[in-house]
């Protein structure tokens, strides 16, 4: 599967108005665009790499044997990175756009057929490509038309008759889409990041709390993080400059704060994620190629959903997270937005979509196929809090380095870590609860855990010093230990 991180899904494994360039994008024809979509086939709007499961999007490849992931029990944060380091880089999705080559070598997520997600945040470039050309017909019409047909001698006698109200003027009722959009637009706000370099584009993020926090994903404000410029505009048009307070790479969860915030904002309220149901309605909100305050509604589809998510590029490292799936609309740009239920409580962040289209990796960005891809709203919270107060995220860790591979009927501990160091962290959790290399990690708690990449989307759903039951075999005979989680803290 493809997901929007707009990301790229695991198992087997998942607003503003659009940004101005300096050479406006010529309109395409119909046929063309219609002959364009028929030749892309494809992969994060995450990764629903399910920014469920589904296929990886070409994110690096791992070298030397078989691919591992280092889940690291508190590994300095301002290590050098390695080869194979914590967390790896994002699986490699195959290249549809260049004649369908789905590549060879160990590489993550290389045996996984479906394909990978499509980040949901735009370049500047195909956002105004996207951008929709609509043309007033009828540009004379107006008050003009009321004395046509009154003077008109129609010769049939046909009459119309008006309603009493008009639809805008009907009050909609609490819990009903109308109300639920008119109630949480003036609190989402479109997202336009820009690097040093001028690269960037937009996504979607919405208001966390008075102070000014606007909670989105990492992967929309990534180019902006080091330097460069990034702002939030509001649906009544007020545009306000706006600085990363923090990121987290690894959640694919950012932080980022108005100055000059106006003393009127409204929060979205917070709904609980594990309460959710299938089925239950959904209402998403965001800037799909650039066209802001978008509103669609769907159920949800499916919950934790393993997703491996990233932006496609070679330098990218994957995101993870056990997912809430949606057949609501989400495409590039709705990133970071609202994903609410039908009171209106934000029960998700939209992350991440699955597609058939080359997306970045291919002859361009994907759409939506109905399999959307959003992070519970349990674990943004904590993350975004923890963010406000430190900077810095916090990762729970098992302290064992497993197999981003398929076929290994789980999660299976590596015979050796990054550079050679030991798969089983010495004194680690893992060690303590006496896991060693070649066990194969089935359950989490009552997850079951069907690969790497699932194992690590689980654990991060926990905090660190939660207690965990896991199930594994060792020489064919099934095991379970409980395992207290470990710690480490920032992304390296």
């Amino acid at each position: 599967m493809s997901t929007e991180n707009e990301g790229t899904a695991v198992p087997p494994a998942p607003s503003a108005p659009p940004v101005p360039v300096d050479t406006p994008a010529a309109s395409v024809p119909p046929e063309q665009a219609a002959a364009q979509a028929a030749g892309s086939v494809g992969p994060h709007q995450g990764t629903a790499q399910p920014q469920g499961s589904a296929s990886f999007q070409e994110a690096g490849s791992y070298q030397g044997g078989a691919p591992t992931a280092t889940l690291p029990s508190g590994a300095p944060a301002n290590a050098a990175p390695e080869a194979g380091a914590w967390p790896p880089p994002p699986p490699v999705t195959p290249s549809y756009g260049d004649g369908g080559e789905s590549g060879t070598g160990d590489v993550w997520g290389s045996s996984y057929q479906q394909p990978a997600p499509q980040p949901k945040s735009g370049g500047r470039g195909g956002l105004v490509a996207a951008v929709l050309v609509a043309a007033l017909i009828a540009g004379g019409v107006g008050g003009g038309i009321g004395y046509w047909a009154a003077d008109r001698n129609d010769s049939t006698g046909s009459t119309t008759v008006s309603a009493s109200q008009s639809g805008g003027d009907l009050k909609r009722d609490a819990g009903t889409i109308a109300n639920v959009a008119a109630t949480a637009l003036p609190s989402t706000v479109t997202i336009e990041a820009e690097g040093s370099n001028g690269e960037g584009g937009t996504g979607t993020g919405f208001v966390f709390d008075t102070q000014g926090h606007i909670l989105t994903n990492n992967h929309v404000v990534a180019e902006a993080v080091e330097s460069g410029k990034l702002s939030a505009t509001f649906s009544n048009g007020k545009k306000y400059d706006a600085e990363v307070v923090g990121h987290a790479q690894g959640y694919d969860v950012a932080v980022i704060k108005l100055k000059n915030a106006p003393d009127d904002l409204k929060p979205l309220p917070l709904g609980n994620s594990d309460k959710i149901a299938v089925g239950d309605s959904t209402i998403a909100i965001g800037a799909p190629f650039g066209l802001s305050n978008t509103v669609t509604t769907g159920i949800i589809s499916a919950k934790n959903r393993p997703v491996a998510s990233s932006d496609g590029s070679s330098q990218s490292k994957a995101s993870y997270m056990s997912a809430l799936q949606t057949d609501a609309s989400i495409n590039p740009g709705n990133s970071g937005g609202p994903l609410l239920d039908a009171q209106g409580s934000v029960i998700g962040i939209n992350s991440a979509i699955q597609s058939t289209s080359g997306g970045l990796g291919g002859a361009g960005q994907s759409g939506s196929i109905g399999l959307g891809f959003a992070i519970p709203v349990n674990q943004a919270k904590t993350v975004a809090q923890q963010l406000i107060r430190t900077g810095k995220p916090v990762y729970p860790v098992i302290g064992a380095s497993v197999s981003l591979e398929e076929g290994t009927g789980g999660a299976k501990i590596t015979d050796k870590g990054a550079s050679d160091s030991a798969a089983v962290t010495p004194n680690g959790p893992a060690d303590k609860a006496g896991l060693k290399p070649g066990d194969v990690i089935t359950k989490l708690d009552d997850r079951v855990i069907d690969s790497g990449p699932t194992l690590i989307g689980e654990i991060w759903t926990h905090q660190p010093n939660d207690t965990v039951k896991l199930t594994y075999t060792r020489d064919g005979k099934q095991r379970t230990a409980e395992v207290t989680l470990g710690q480490r803290e920032g992304d390296s």
